[in-house]
């Protein structure tokens, strides 16, 4: 997908989208482990990045990592629950003192329980809040705070959001809906503070549709067109490959045929 599109920019003679400019700097992707975020952290690292890979699940990364060999990037392990401020914390101070600074945050991790506001245990809907909700938003602060101190002004920080956080929530999916509503707001509101300090930093939202991974019930996965997750690597690799003043602030992702 990102190739034709490549040839296809320098066909009409525009800009082309490109990764080069990213090549050798640093980005951090939480829930590495497996689906979207090790299709992200895999492809961030094929174009030359250091990688850095959050998740409680390490050993996974680590075997991600070996499974690349000899890619123009890196792709660093470290665990860390995204949930938990100190595991956060501990996770950007070792970016910092490892590798510097962190030009590009993917935040990726969450959770979903697919059960009714009504009668749904309150520690799932806690797990989801503070994963889905929370986690992302402590990640973001540690990652410009960190890219405040160390002067990058042109970095981006992606939220992996749902098509299920631009419509109205409904039965088993109503606690996880609201938890990407709040990341759609959490965006939009990012992008304001940002223009208000005048900073070039961007923020982007970026909503998959069905994606072909363990979060959603097996049966959806067999009735219903779904993504790979490649193909939200490939978005990805879309939305930080356009030219430095082009803003994707929000970019969904349906697979052909989803009502």
């Amino acid at each position: 997908m990102l190739k034709q599109l490549t040839a296809r920019s320098r066909d009409l003679g525009g800009n082309c989208f490109t990764m080069e400019r990213w090549s050798g700097r640093v980005a951090v992707v939480t829930g590495a482990s497996g689906g979207i975020g090790a299709s992200i952290a895999a492809e961030l690292t094929k174009k030359g990045l250091q990688v850095v890979g959050l998740a409680r699940r390490s050993e996974k990364i680590e075997e991600l990592s070996k499974s690349l060999g000899s890619s123009q990037g890196k792709l660093y392990t470290v665990k860390c629950d995204v949930s938990k401020e100190s595991d956060v914390k501990e996770a950007f101070k070792w970016v910092k003192d490892k590798l510097g600074v962190v030009d590009i945050l993917v935040n990726n991790a969450a959770v979903a329980y697919f059960n009714s506001i009504i009668d749904a245990p309150t520690d799932e809907l806690k797990k989801m809040l503070d994963l889905n909700v929370l986690g992302l938003s402590m990640c973001t602060k540690e990652a410009l705070q960190l890219m405040k101190e160390k002067g990058v002004d042109d970095g981006h920080i992606i939220h992996i959001n749902s098509v299920a956080g631009h419509r109205p929530p409904s039965g088993r999916f109503t606690m996880y809906s609201g938890t990407k509503h709040a990341v759609t707001a959490l965006t939009e509101g990012l992008r304001r503070e940002l223009v208000q300090q005048k900073s070039k930093i961007r923020v982007t939202s970026l909503s998959p549709g069905l994606v072909k991974t363990d979060m959603p019930p097996e049966q959806y996965l067999k009735d219903y067109p779904s993504l790979n997750p490649e193909d939200i690597a490939d978005a990805v690799m879309y939305v930080l490959g356009v030219p430095p003043h082009v803003q994707i602030h929000e970019l969904t992702v349906n697979p052909v045929g989803q009502s």
